[in-house]
């Protein structure tokens, strides 16, 4: 989902440059002068667009402080006292062509296989997933519900299932995965460092087993590429709670059990654990040399439906957690406070804010073209915003996909032009999001299953890794 910093620059860049133009030569009095004739001068539409900007000035300018705090800063290295008992849950359907991969993945760890057991739910699934998981030596659990739907119940069945029948395994932490993931042979191995020193929940650096399928692809792998640098790193580096994010985490055995399975069930149910999380003055930590390869849809319409659900999850997390977290603010134990406002500004629906101005501007500009408006310096100020507001975003999104892709250069297994290419189309990629945010918030939206079908195992990550 699209952070609402990020979006911010879409809505106030227009006023900025406009301002330094008039004021950003004249020296001492005379800009004190220009600066009271411009206020003098500005319409409501100008009013309207400087308070979209102070608001978002105000409340993200501190990612830009996690942007420099990556840069100059690096993790402090952990090591750990002891190796833990953990179960792995993957929730699949109709993953048949991919589940042997990451569960082969899972048996050639540098980490003792006797504290590692893999449990699959095969999902309401119509073709031979359960089979091919059962043959690389997983536990399935077949489910069939067509009511619940959704890997939030998958997960939930699991559970239910390893408290009854497996609690004498004496698990400590639970990790969840997809089933197109695909692990490095040194994942557990550090994942147990984090649990080690104390985690009860912790994400991963989650990288791309498939960044040059396409423009489409590559947008996803560099945006998640970005989160884990940009985000969860600083998060980790300034001791501040971190989210997870879909797939690539663990979570201590005692929360799960303290909830009674996994009661999760928005249509980003790993926002919503997030949330619920921070509320309760529970840190989610990050393992940057955890590393993890996910495979990223190839078509624009698996990508719009996967959006789609990101961007009503994230209403639905708002909603339900927006104002706890407003309240945690000022209420929670002090170290939690500050994960309550970012968490709230991550959940925030801040695209909407930016549609609102975007459409504001643009039915000024309908409304001085039909001569229902006649007062020219509205019209003018709304055409500058949405040229200036639409230029900035495109640009932003370049700097920001560029700084990732070569601080993460070595990471990306790519060619030199491919990289190169994708820098460029990642604005586009990112752009998409406003009206996917826009249906959103108006479509009845449901969980759709993605077909993945990338054949890519660990001795190929591997390799591939070795060669950059």
């Amino acid at each position: 989902m699209l952070s609402a910093f990020e979006v911010a620059i879409i809505t106030f860049g227009a006023k900025r440059v406009e301002w330094r133009m008039r004021v950003g030569s004249r020296p001492g009095k005379n800009r004190e002068a220009v600066i009271n004739q411009f206020i003098s001068q500005m319409s409501f539409v100008d009013v309207f667009n400087l308070c979209v900007l102070l608001v978002f000035t105000i409340c993200y300018t501190y990612q830009l402080f996690y942007v420099v705090e990556v840069l100059v800063h690096r993790p402090e290295p952990i090591t750990a006292k002891k190796n833990h008992r953990f179960a792995v849950i993957i929730a699949a359907r109709n993953e048949s062509a991919v589940i042997a991969n990451l569960i082969h993945s899972i048996k050639v760890q540098n980490y003792p296989q006797e504290l590692i057991d893999v449990f699959v739910v095969a999902d309401n699934c119509t073709d031979n997933t359960a089979q091919v998981a059962a043959a690389e030596g997983a536990t399935v659990f077949e489910r069939f519900n067509t009511e619940q739907v959704g890997k939030g119940y998958a997960l939930d069945h699991a559970f239910q299932i390893i408290h009854k029948d497996y609690a004498d395994r004496g698990y400590e932490a639970y990790f969840v995965f997809d089933a197109d993931n695909v692990l490095d042979v040194n994942y557990f191995r550090e994942m147990n460092k984090t649990f080690d020193n104390g985690a009860k929940a912790s994400t991963s650096y989650r990288n791309s087993k498939n960044y040059d399928s396409n423009w489409i692809s590559a947008g996803y792998a560099v945006w998640f590429l970005r989160e884990a640098k940009f985000l969860s790193q600083a998060r980790l580096n300034l001791h501040t709670s971190c989210a997870i994010s879909g797939t690539g985490f663990f979570i201590a055995a005692d929360i799960i059990d303290e909830a009674g399975g996994w009661k999760w069930h928005l249509l980003t149910e790993d926002i919503e654990f997030s949330a619920c999380s921070i509320l309760k003055g529970i840190r989610i930590a990050y393992c940057p040399t955890a590393i993890l390869y996910d495979e990223q849809p190839t078509t624009f319409r698996d990508s719009w439906n996967q959006r789609e659900r990101w961007a009503k999850g994230f209403y639905q997390v708002f909603w339900h957690y927006g104002a706890g977290l407003v309240k945690g603010i000022f209420t929670n134990a002090k170290g939690y406070r500050f994960a309550c406002y970012d968490m709230l500004m991550t959940i925030a629906p801040g695209m909407l804010l930016t549609i609102i101005a975007i459409l504001f501007n643009s039915i000024i500009l309908v409304l001085g073209a039909t001569g229902v408006m006649s007062t020219g310096t509205m019209v003018a100020s709304s055409v500058s915003s949405i040229v200036f507001c639409l230029a900035n975003y495109m640009m932003f999104m370049f700097v920001l996909g560029a700084i990732t892709t070569f601080v993460e250069w070595d990471s990306i297994h790519s060619t030199t032009g491919k990289k190169i290419r994708y820098m460029f189309t990642f604005p586009l990629f990112m752009i998409t999001y406003v009206p996917i945010a826009l249906v959103a918030l108006f479509h009845k939206t449901q969980w759709k299953p993605i077909r993945h079908s990338i054949d890519v195992g660990v001795e190929e990550i591997t390799e591939r890794s070795n060669n950059q």
